[in-house]
């Protein structure tokens, strides 16, 4: 029950907090002793009428605790003037707000676009620091220190926690999508509940900022590959999208993710997130034309710059029939810590018919690969190549 509730509400209790103290370590560490509480007497007392509306009043009085323990903390004085607490001291809209507001706040400019994103999802995701170095393929050392210093800094700075002016937001909008669309990946994976806080999110900042096509690419982005989210597992393994079966696709929010497409579209822009939300619509045509979407690719990867889109692109190549030309674009790529690399890399050598180094490759990729159901289908593979 309490593992429902940290995934619902962490996000939404800490950004809270972090309004309410100014104060990330501070707030951090209150939310977690609050759900310890609740780990604790929720079992013997039940579980109150707002979970919410608990954890938060219980994390603000540990947080008061604390400053009126630590008198070198003078400036915050002002918090020791508190309301009683109820269980409806939360407004659910003021928390949603509050959300937003926490994504702008890790995503000032004075940080680099590295230490936005990772701090952002601790934060507002809850991830651990091992989940983030992870997506950003480096050592959880590495990201633990980006971290400290990303706090320290908005702490120094005095960085505010609110929405920036009108004129302030285009500044900040490509590391909040960045941050968006990395805890949609994350959730993506497995974690639904992050993938719902991204596409609301999504949709927020697409009220935010209605004439920005960036904006409406990644809402159409995320919506398009959530809308498989029901097809992409079974039997506790991972479903190709070719095998999925369509009659679980949300049809619905699919088709909405088309028209948030066109109004990006409208506004004339074919940046990252316009370019991937077309290619996620093409992946879910009957038959998808694959050279066009090789080609779809190669335009992204020039406009960013990525690897991972390469390898993709890479992908494509190959179900356009040119898997030689494909396995030759995967060797050039530095991704050597990066299980999609050698995942694809084993399939392209399992269809030129190279199957010990197809069996080489799948080992390396299972022994980089975190999810469950990604191992089972990773194995399944390996055994069905030919001895």
């Amino acid at each position: 029950m309490l593992d429902q509730v940290f995934r619902d509400e962490w996000g939404r209790v800490l950004a809270s907090l972090i309004g309410f103290l100014g104060d990330f370590d501070l707030a951090e560490e209150a939310a977690q002793e609050a759900f310890a509480i609740a780990a604790e007497r929720w079992p013997r007392d039940g579980e109150p009428a707002n979970p919410r509306a608990w954890l938060v009043t219980t994390a603000r009085y540990r947080a008061v605790d604390r400053i009126r323990r630590d008198r070198t903390l003078a400036e915050k004085t002002r918090l020791l003037d508190m309301p009683e607490a109820t269980e409806d001291i939360v407004d659910e809209t003021v928390i949603q707000d509050e959300r937003l507001e926490l994504v702008f706040t890790c995503c000032h400019p004075a940080l680099e676009l590295d230490a936005q994103v990772a701090l952002t999802l601790r934060t507002l995701g809850g991830l651990e620091t091992e989940e983030i170095a992870r997506a950003f393929l480096v050592p959880q050392a590495t990201m633990a220190k980006r971290l400290v210093r990303a706090k320290r800094k908005i702490k120094a700075a005095g960085i505010p926690f609110r929405v920036p002016p009108a004129h302030l937001l285009p500044d900040r909008l490509a590391a909040v999508l960045a941050v968006v669309y990395l805890i949609f990946n994350e959730g993506y994976g497995g974690r639904g509940d992050l993938a719902s806080e991204a596409i609301r999110l999504g949709r927020a900042l697409a009220e935010l900022m209605p004439d920005e096509p960036e904006v409406h690419g990644l809402l159409a982005l995320m919506l398009v590959n959530d809308a498989r989210r029901e097809a992409r597992f079974a039997d506790d393994t991972v479903v190709l999208l070719r095998d999925q079966d369509r009659s679980l696709w949300d049809t619905a929010q699919i088709a909405s993710g088309r028209a948030a497409l066109e109004r990006a579209q409208a506004l004339g822009s074919r940046g990252p997130y316009v370019l991937q939300a077309t290619i996620a619509i093409l992946h879910v045509d009957e038959s998808p034309n694959w050279s066009q979407l090789a080609a779809l690719y190669r335009e992204l990867a020039r406009v960013t710059g990525s690897s991972v889109v390469e390898l993709n692109q890479a992908a494509a190549m190959a179900e356009a029939g040119d898997v030689e030309a494909a396995l030759a674009l995967v060797d050039r790529l530095e991704l050597d810590g990066y299980h999609y690399l050698h995942a694809t890399r084993a399939e392209l050598l399992r269809r030129l018919d190279r199957v010990d180094e197809a069996r080489e490759a799948y080992g390396r990729a299972l022994e980089l690969v975190h999810s469950d159901a990604e191992r089972s289908f990773l194995e399944r593979r390996r055994s069905e190549l030919r001895r």
